[in-house]
């Protein structure tokens, strides 16, 4: 694959080449949903940062983006405007998946640096492409693969790293998430007058406008990837990190659609993964219940480790019994926050941390933490999997 550069030795016309340190860094959002609006929110609560645009091709999201991000920024229906104007320096891609290469290749051609939300592509394909667009320009490329940046994410690889679980070969994921409606959504109320659908719909099929495909898109293979695109894509990345991998050499995966009838994507996942490093990785996604949360187990065979968006813990395997249904006392333990509301559970400060991280290297000019290339190599294995959920088969990687 191409690796994406980063160099500030070739001018761009439609952005400033050199960012000082007391410039001001001037960021456009595309993409006015919630994640969208959530990421303008904290941009606009970071130093030396202003969100001078949005775009949106809903009207009623982008006059909540104008009236609630409090600095008065530009509105625009099409996000080329956006791309040709000089006081952006940046843009946040918050689309759905099917807009995310194409909007990422116009971003750099038209010498932005990048945010690109995960996963950074909708197919596969697209990847190798993505980071060859990037690769001819020189351009910074982040993903919203947030974990990179987080410190407790960060110290539990460097004890992964230093040996402290010893060889690696099984990485359990998991993620249930029980909050769509049951029986599908009611009262969706989209006035055709306020959405341009064929724009929304861009490089996807021709169809007619339906409120659930545009208000859940995830769960619809023109637009996203369900579960596996949405949420298997945060773990594997942070599984490859961890064990120096790229994708899988063999997929096997099942789905099926138990409760929410109305998706094209299946609501219960499971999956495994094997790996070139000589190690398994599982996955066991379900939108029908919350209970257990989220996380991933990394089992050694001197040590496992439990990780997720609050903290870790270390077992000792030595210190246990055969076979034993407990765990002894851990090593290692890391609390990333006691924080109980939802949006920390969810998010903590990894966002923040990223959106920092990408913010200093538009400056620097070095390789974002949560860089392209690594976005691609996780959303590729995303891709997999979902290849052989609906083959119904066995897939081996080329």
């Amino acid at each position: 694959m191409h690796k994406e550069t980063a160099a500030s030795t070739r001018s761009s016309p439609n952005c400033r080449q050199v960012l000082g340190a007391n410039d001001r860094i001037g960021i456009g959002v595309i993409g006015c949903g919630l994640r969208g609006l959530g990421l303008g929110h904290c941009l606009s609560g970071l130093a030396g940062v202003e969100v001078r645009a949005v775009s949106d091709v809903y009207i009623p999201r982008i006059e909540r983006a104008t009236r609630t991000l409090g600095q008065s920024p530009l509105a625009v229906s099409d996000y080329r405007r956006m791309l040709d104007n000089r006081d952006i320096d940046g843009v946040v891609v918050a689309t759905p998946d099917h807009w995310h290469a194409s909007m990422a290749g116009d971003g750099v051609a038209a010498g932005k640096d990048v945010y690109l939300e995960k996963p950074v592509t909708h197919k596969q394909g697209e990847g190798d492409w993505l980071l060859q667009q990037v690769a001819n320009t020189d351009r910074v490329v982040a993903t919203g693969t947030q974990q990179r940046c987080w410190d407790h994410f960060r110290e539990a690889r460097s004890l992964i790293s230093e040996g402290t679980l010893g060889k690696v070969t099984l990485a359990r994921s998991y993620w249930h998430q029980g909050h769509l409606p049951r029986g599908g959504p009611s009262g969706l109320d989209i006035n055709p007058a306020d959405l341009d659908w064929r724009s929304w719909l861009g490089p996807a099929r021709d169809q007619p406008l339906d409120p659930v495909r545009f208000q859940y898109w995830r769960f619809f293979w023109d637009f996203g990837g369900g579960s596996v695109g949405d949420l298997m894509t945060h773990w594997i990345d942070v599984i490859q990190w961890y064990l120096a991998s790229g994708g899988p050499s063999r997929v096997l995966a099942l789905g099926r659609t138990s409760i929410h009838d109305w998706f094209e994507t299946p609501d219960v996942v499971t999956a495994a993964m094997q790996f070139p490093g000589g190690f398994t990785a599982t996955f066991d996604g379900s939108l029908t219940f919350g209970l257990g949360g989220c996380g991933i187990a990394l089992h050694g065979d001197r040590a496992t480790m439990l990780l997720d968006r609050s903290g870790f813990e270390v077992y000792e395997e030595a210190a246990a019994t055969f076979e034993s249904r407990t765990l002894p006392d851990p090593i290692h333990r890391r609390r990333a926050s006691e924080a109980t509301t939802s949006a920390e559970r969810m998010d903590g400060s990894g966002t923040q941390a990223n959106l920092q991280d990408w913010l200093d290297c538009m400056r620097s000019r070095r390789r974002p933490r949560a860089s392209l290339q690594a976005g691609v190599e996780a959303a590729d294995t995303a891709h997999l999997v979902n290849k052989a959920l609906r083959a119904n088969q066995p897939l081996e990687s080329r």
